[in-house]
């Protein structure tokens, strides 16, 4: 199963999620990553899974006469690393007038053959949350071969030869990447990539590494005066959490957890859904104070509170 959802989003609405490459497969290993740490780290672009079956999927749900805002490329690991991306966004073109969002870490940007690939999307959601090769390398800790000034060229270039919207997302982690001077370096970078917007975001979702600290909402409001009026805080914070869509599935999930302690891959393999799916009820129920999450031999494992 390569197509989820759709999967409620704050910014895409009811998003159709489409997961190209294979878990944890990513040129990045964020500190922040809500999936855990990187199990492939790599900058080699290479088909993953039959298109066929992947638009198949697609054309499912199209025809469920669910509401579906966008559809959107993300997922399990870096979306850009699938040379099929390209043609895959080209052919939704050729079936439905729902636009086209791809997240990406943008690291691949610099790369001619991945903004062509992006080129007929609606929006592209990139990340940027360093601009010193020391912090990246903290933040992002990225396979060895890239270079951020390299990456942050790609930005610019991409910027330039796109028609489409470009909303550039900053995870900032307390300590590591939310200094005045850092940040002041970041705004200068963004000046010259010019997105339509600027999402602010912070960690509030259990991260890969323990020591990732999210920044509070008042220390996102001041950092948000620094980046100006056309950037905007995504975090969830105090909010209440949306509550996905399927209230079956949600009940299934909870009682799994009920009868044992059990892992994101426990799940998905015992109720054949999508690991990304999962993980919006695992984190509504986190929220919700229903569940919480224990290690043991260096797995996570989700048990009732």
């Amino acid at each position: 199963m390569n197509v989820y959802g759709p999967v409620p989003s704050r910014r895409l609405g009811y998003s159709l999620g489409v997961d190209i490459i294979s878990f944890k497969e990513c040129t990045f290993d964020c500190i922040y990553c809500q999936l855990g740490p990187t199990t492939q780290k790599t900058i080699r672009r290479k088909k993953y899974f039959s298109s066929k079956e992947i638009l198949s999927e697609i054309k499912e749900k199209l025809a469920s006469g669910q509401r579906i805002d966008y559809i959107t490329f993300s997922g399990s690991g870096e979306p850009s690393l699938n040379l099929n991306l390209g043609k895959l966004i080209g052919e939704i073109k050729k079936i439905t007038n729902i636009p086209v969002a791809v997240l990406s870490n943008g690291s691949l940007l610099s790369r001619k053959s991945v903004r062509k690939d992006l080129l007929a999307a609606d929006l592209v959601v990139p990340s940027l949350d360093a601009a010193a090769q020391e912090t990246f390398a903290k933040t992002n800790r990225a396979h060895s071969s890239l270079k951020l000034d390299e990456i942050i060229g790609g930005f610019e270039r991409f910027r330039q030869e796109f028609k489409g919207s470009i909303w550039l997302e900053i995870m900032l982690v307390k300590g590591v990447n939310d200094s005045l001077s850092h940040l002041r370096r970041l705004k200068e970078a963004i000046v010259k990539i010019k997105p339509d917007k600027i999402h602010l975001n912070t960690v509030v979702r259990p991260p890969a590494e323990k020591f990732a600290r999210p920044l509070s909402l008042n220390e996102l409001e001041k950092i948000k005066k620094i980046f100006g009026k056309n950037s905007e805080i995504i975090a969830e914070f105090d909010r209440k959490a949306q509550k996905p869509s399927s209230e079956n599935l949600e009940k299934a999930i909870l009682s799994m957890i009920q009868r044992r302690p059990v892992t994101l891959s426990d799940i998905t393999i015992s109720l054949g859904v999508h690991k990304n799916e999962v993980i919006k009820y695992l984190n509504f129920l986190l929220e919700e104070g229903n569940i919480r999450t224990s290690t043991h031999k260096g797995l996570e494992y989700y048990e009732p509170r």
